[in-house]
């Protein structure tokens, strides 16, 4: 289980902000239905590495409080421009009860329909599970080498589900699939029929004459 050390905090809002920035920290919360809202700190660059190897869905130990605390990522505010994490919200996990969350999906393999041309549809990117918190997958793999034609389509229940782990989607809802190509339309750029215009014109012009002649 990967382990980040934490550090009880006491300043608040955005000079809590400013003041752990300076020290290459950023300030956190951990709660849950058993566990009192605690407010932390944490090492930015430990924190980047976890986010980028483990993602939201793996459980954290923190360490260095009074005691370890198995925890999930439950939201993490980042900058609009940066994308750097400014804010961590930890989702403190019950010993024993089973947690539920949204695992992402990783497409592997090669489908024979899209190496002829076809486009892959995901239509799902995250499956909801629930599990205990040691046997959460951190992601599940979807083999799309099964999808050999168009039409072909992949459902939950090709997903090798792990042991202990509890699908909330229905069997039946569909994962993937390939569709062929649309050949964009040629628009009509045939030229104009001059004889027509022409003759129209002279219509026009002979009506007049008749106009005239009559007056």
């Amino acid at each position: 289980m990967l382990t980040i050390n934490a550090m009880p905090r006491t300043l608040t809002g955005k000079e809590a902000g400013r003041s752990l920035s300076k020290e290459g920290r950023i300030p956190a919360v951990v709660y849950g239905p058993k566990q009192e809202s605690l407010s932390l700190s944490l090492s930015l660059h430990e924190f980047k590495k976890i986010l980028r190897d483990a993602g939201e869905s793996s459980v954290l130990e923190l360490v260095g409080l009074s005691a370890p605390l198995q925890v999930l990522i439950h939201d993490v505010d980042l900058h609009p421009v940066t994308s750097i994490p400014r804010h961590v919200d930890f989702y403190a996990i019950e010993k024993g009860a089973k947690v539920e969350i949204a695992v992402p999906l990783s497409f592997v393999g090669e489908s024979p329909a899209v190496k002829a041309g076809s486009n892959l549809v995901k239509v799902m990117h995250e499956l909801e599970i629930e599990a205990d918190a040691a046997n959460l997958p951190h992601e599940l793999e979807v083999d799309i080498s099964k999808l050999a034609k168009d039409g072909d389509q992949i459902h939950v229940s090709d997903i090798k589900i792990p042991a202990g782990v509890t699908v909330k989607a229905e069997m039946e809802d569909v994962v993937a699939l390939v569709q062929a190509v649309e050949e964009e339309k040629e628009e009509d750029t045939a030229a104009p029929d001059m004889d027509a215009i022409e003759v129209e014109a002279k219509g026009k012009a002979e009506s007049g004459d008749e106009t005239e002649e009559a007056a």
